[in-house]
């Protein structure tokens, strides 16, 4: 009987599920059951919710993985996270109760990949196609990089000054990846990210979006992360 837990995998702003899908090969490969879910980034709310419904379809046990801003969403999951034993945090937003992520990210410089992050009349925000082939999606091919930007989805501005709750890694053990050549999220504050959380860390040679430069180390840590709650 294959009793390993499921994998849903949380994509960050500016992206969407697709750009995980070297991850999902590899996960899939491995007998795993995947759900990479798009998210609609209109709110933080609307956001948690989505994954509130993938999570509610799972037929068992769960490692929930984000990305970036996914870590946020999946920190909002709080106390009441169905099916959830485990999350993993690849180059991402881990937040405390009572911090927001705009005067988080005004505590230090400006990162590379949001030097020039504009809003449209609705209130969204975008990256440019410089910072997002340069420094977002840096260590990618430029070829490669522009496929994603091409598939940008814009953050709504109201997810900047979201105020976390009880953040869901209180209650369950984590896993994260820092990515030491990041851009978007400085490497320092992932690092401070994991280690208030006791977090089991690994760092790899990678700029922000680790799941598609380097998929290997990102499936291999998410499935220590289900053998760990196995």
């Amino acid at each position: 009987m294959d009793n390993r837990p499921n994998i849903v995998l949380v994509h960050g702003a500016w992206a969407d599920g697709s750009c995980w899908s070297g991850v999902i090969e590899r996960l899939q490969a491995d007998g795993y059951r995947v759900t990479a879910p798009q998210f609609p980034l209109t709110s933080l709310a609307d956001d948690v919710a989505r994954l509130r419904q993938v999570l509610e379809l799972q037929d068992g046990p769960t490692i929930v993985a984000g990305h970036s801003y996914g870590g946020q969403i999946v920190t909002a999951l709080g106390t009441e996270a169905p099916n959830v034993v485990g999350l993993v945090y690849i180059a991402a937003f881990a937040l405390d109760n009572g911090e927001a992520l705009g005067a988080l990210l005004s505590q230090g410089p400006t990162p590379a990949a949001l030097v020039h992050l504009f809003t449209d009349q609705q209130g969204f925000n975008w990256l440019s196609e410089d910072d997002f082939v340069g420094h977002f999606a840096g260590d990618l091919e430029p070829a490669k990089a522009r496929v994603l930007y091409a598939v940008q989805q814009p953050l709504a501005g109201s997810t900047f000054t979201d105020v976390m709750g009880v953040p869901a890694w209180k209650s369950m053990p984590t896993w994260y990846l820092v990515a030491k050549g990041d851009e978007a999220i400085p490497p320092d504050a992932e690092r401070q990210f994991a280690g208030r959380m006791g977090a089991t860390t690994v760092e790899v040679e990678s700029g922000h979006v680790a799941m598609v430069s380097h998929p290997d180390e990102v499936t291999d840590l998410i499935r220590t992360a289900a053998e760990g709650v196995h």
